[in-house]
């Protein structure tokens, strides 16, 4: 999975609550981490109250969660 990021989501138009579920809808514990960074990068300009950013730092906790059962966790053990 790449971390790179479709053209649509990052053009002119807003970011929707929608984007970044469909980001993190299909994640699992191996490609978590590429996901989490994905939507971190999604969200990143969004003001703190915006919908999108809301959903997308509940995600990225989720995510960062669904890592440590990867059977390669990150970081101190």
């Amino acid at each position: 999975m790449s971390e790179s990021e479709r053209p649509d989501r990052l053009g002119g138009r807003e970011i929707t609550v929608e984007d970044v579920r469909s980001l993190a809808g299909p994640s699992t514990p191996h490609f978590a981490l590429q996901i989490r960074n994905r939507i971190r990068r999604l969200i990143a300009g969004l003001p703190a109250d915006h919908p999108a950013r809301l959903e997308g730092e509940r995600q990225i906790a989720r995510l960062t969660d669904l890592a440590h059962f990867s059977g390669d966790p990150r970081g101190p053990g």
